[in-house]
């Protein structure tokens, strides 16, 4: 019924958000990138997808990664052998890595590891791969190329950003079941997230950009941007990089004729749009969020049924 492009905290957010409202979290359909996957201690990790899963599972940590209330004791023992444990993964995060990472170098596809995730924390709502291929987003910084989790973590997202690129996107196809979700949606969303890092290399992938371009359904942005700059992470200074303006229009830009109506907190010229708080603090933020792309898509010809909201507490979707 709805197909939510989403990178990270945003997009999962949201994820969380659409679940929660549509009576069926069967419904909703999240097209995650991976192009930030790392292979990492020997496992696999695919960090976006996980979010989202975490974030639909009820289990995210509040610091807004990893597994609320996770033991650390991998990591402490490979910092007390010597191992630089740069890259954080908690126990109960790297025993579900350890799943996909069997699944793979069984041959299977990322999709088949993926939902093999998502079905140990109990989660219903598909979170697909974008494309089952090896993707890799590269930053160059400083006259240094960086693989996007270096940058982010052992150099701290330090700038300025001189290039980005995403290896294998000319090679790369969208697996059937995200081609499914996007020819079969009834609502097409993108979520806020980065529209260069998160959103781009989704878009990157063979025949994504084209399917929404050609389109038959209401697609809907939600900006990323709250009083004209990121709730979180480095998408001001990507965006910078990109030359996309840190607004409703710029976000309206970036995705010119890939939507039709846009989410914000300021009214977009031109383009249909709800004006509404998008901060995404809490349960209510997110409905709040939620609800208005829902009305909107409803009021650009979405057919979508009446939406409930589970209570607080309630069985992950």
């Amino acid at each position: 019924m709805i197909a939510l492009l989403s990178g990270g905290t945003g997009g999962a957010k949201l994820a969380r958000a659409l679940a929660e409202a549509l009576a069926d979290p069967a419904d909703l359909a999240v097209i995650a990138n991976v192009a930030d996957d790392v292979w990492v201690y020997g496992v696999h990790v695919s960090p976006d997808p996980d979010l989202v899963t975490y974030w639909l599972a009820d289990l995210i940590d509040p610091r807004g990664y990893g597994i609320r209330g996770d033991s650390w004791h991998v990591m402490e023992a490979l910092a007390a052998y010597g191992r630089d444990p740069w890259f954080r993964l908690g126990d109960r995060d790297l025993a579900l890595c350890l799943i996909r990472t069997e699944l793979l170098r069984a041959g299977q596809r990322k999709t088949v590891a993926q939902q093999a995730v998502a079905d140990a924390v109990g989660v219903r709502t598909r979170v697909l791969p974008a494309t089952d291929t090896e993707l890799r987003t590269r930053v160059r910084a400083a006259g240094s190329w960086f693989d996007f989790q270096e940058f982010m973590v052992r150099e701290r997202a330090r700038g300025p950003i001189e290039a980005v690129e995403v290896e294998a996107a000319d090679d790369a196809a969208p697996t059937r079941e995200v081609e499914a979700a996007l020819h079969s949606a009834r609502l097409i969303v993108i979520g806020p997230s980065n529209p260069v890092i998160s959103i781009g290399p989704i878009l990157a992938v063979r025949g994504v950009r084209a399917a929404l371009a050609a389109r038959t359904v209401p697609a809907i942005a939600v900006s990323p941007f709250v009083g004209g700059r990121a709730v979180k992470g480095p998408t001001d200074a990507f965006c910078a990089f990109a030359g996309i303006e840190s607004s409703a229009r710029g976000i309206a830009n970036a995705y010119a004729g890939l939507v039709d109506g846009i989410v914000a907190d300021e009214p977009v010229d031109g383009l249909p749009h709800r004006v509404t708080d998008t901060r995404m603090d809490d349960r209510a933020g997110r409905a709040r969020v939620a609800q208005a792309v829902l009305s909107l898509g409803r009021e650009l010809g979405a057919r979508i049924p009446p939406t409930t909201t589970r209570s607080e507490g309630a069985k992950a979707p």
